[in-house]
């Protein structure tokens, strides 16, 4: 195990001579292995920034489906400029981390403004767009303008830590700075873009975190994890922080056909988004039906209590649903049919999931 910010001389050379071999190793076993992915059909700018982005956080098999629909209903950089917010968000819908659409938006318009609608090619230009990090602008520079810049994500991490067997923690800024450095300067002077989307591949499909498939990897012949059995160390974290904990007690109110929903504040945890009526704590069913009292809803009935745990980055939500049946639609909320939840507004992960959950509960219980 090393920290290379610690070696030299001959252990150095050492670690540089598996860097180089990395380009001819991997390039060819791309090209035979790489998936067919509907962002790989093109090199388009537009077409990989909207799969980066979407693909952080989230699993290409759910992905898939969201980016078709999104350049559906949004081709071009024109579009994403100019749609509304709420459409945007439905689009949107599903995928969490609401502020990446809002960044897209913002990039869309910078785009528009200050390159007359044509996507930035130079690194440092794409780097300054909202929204987009080091590793973005490293994929959309290789893959779309061919520039030798490295995109360092977890899976690269990944797989540089265990060949090198480096014990440098992965969450360290210095860590990947100097990871996409060392990467940089082996980078096949015509083959940018294969060569960032070869290390892609390899992380996802054969140095996967938990069952890594040493036998199949085109480069185990100079792993050194793979070589001496460590391939389980790596990669190295920093100790996490406990996530804090929030009760929330939530309002499903029904009233007739429709349900009220209301808008969070502009800043914050899910900022501007749709919302079910909840507030901080835990609230027994007395406790409920009195604040929903108070709403001005004018509770009939306590149809069904919920109990659902929603993680975000670093809170967790430990929420309890209350669905009432109402008599009145006070003004203080807009009231939705659930087919225009659907259809017309961005409900978050976090209160969607009680509808489904009412909906799972309804089947069963009509079975």
């Amino acid at each position: 195990m090393h920290n290379r910010f610690n070696l030299k001389g001959e252990a150095l050379k050492r670690i540089d001579l598996i860097y180089k071999q990395l380009p001819d190793t991997l390039l060819p076993w791309y090209k035979q292995n790489a998936r067919e992915l509907p962002w790989r059909q093109d090199t388009e700018p537009y077409h990989v920034w909207i799969s980066e982005i979407m693909l952080q956080q989230t699993r290409v098999e759910a992905v898939w489906a969201y980016y078709l629909r999104f350049l559906e209903q949004l081709p071009g950089i024109r579009d994403l400029a100019e749609v509304s917010e709420s459409q945007l968000f439905k689009l949107w819908e599903g995928l969490g981390y609401y502020n990446r659409a809002r960044n897209l938006q913002k990039a869309a318009r910078m785009i528009e403004t200050q390159y007359g609608g044509h996507f930035p090619n130079q690194y440092e230009n794409i780097r300054a767009l909202p929204g987009i990090g080091p590793y973005t602008a490293g994929a959309i520079a290789s893959i779309c303008f061919n520039q030798p810049y490295a995109a360092v994500d977890g899976n690269v991490l990944r797989i540089i830590t265990r060949m090198t067997e480096n014990d440098a923690p992965i969450d360290r800024m210095q860590t990947k700075t100097e990871i996409a450095a060392q990467l940089e300067k082996v980078y096949p002077k015509n083959n940018c873009g294969q060569f960032t989307q070869a290390l892609m591949e390899l992380g996802a499909t054969i140095c996967t975190p938990k069952s890594p498939k040493c036998t199949e990897c085109p480069a185990n012949g100079f792993c050194r994890a793979y070589a001496n059995g460590t391939m389980l160390l790596y990669p190295v974290k920093q100790p996490k922080k406990d996530k804090r904990l929030e009760n929330r007690t939530v309002f499903l109110l029904q009233c007739g056909e429709q349900y009220a929903i209301t808008k969070r504040t502009e800043s914050g945890l899910l900022s501007g988004l749709w919302q079910l009526p909840n507030v901080f704590g835990e609230m027994d069913v007395n406790h409920a039906l009195n604040t929903a009292d108070t709403f001005g809803v004018q509770p009939v009935e306590l149809y069904k209590q919920m109990h659902r745990v929603h993680i975000f980055t670093h809170i967790k939500w430990q929420m309890t649903c209350y669905h009432i049946l109402c008599a009145n639609k006070t003004s203080d909320f807009v009231w939705a049919t659930a087919q225009e939840l659907q259809t017309d507004y961005a409900l978050p992960t976090a209160f969607r999931m009680f509808f489904e959950f009412l909906n799972e509960t309804n089947e069963t219980e009509n079975s």
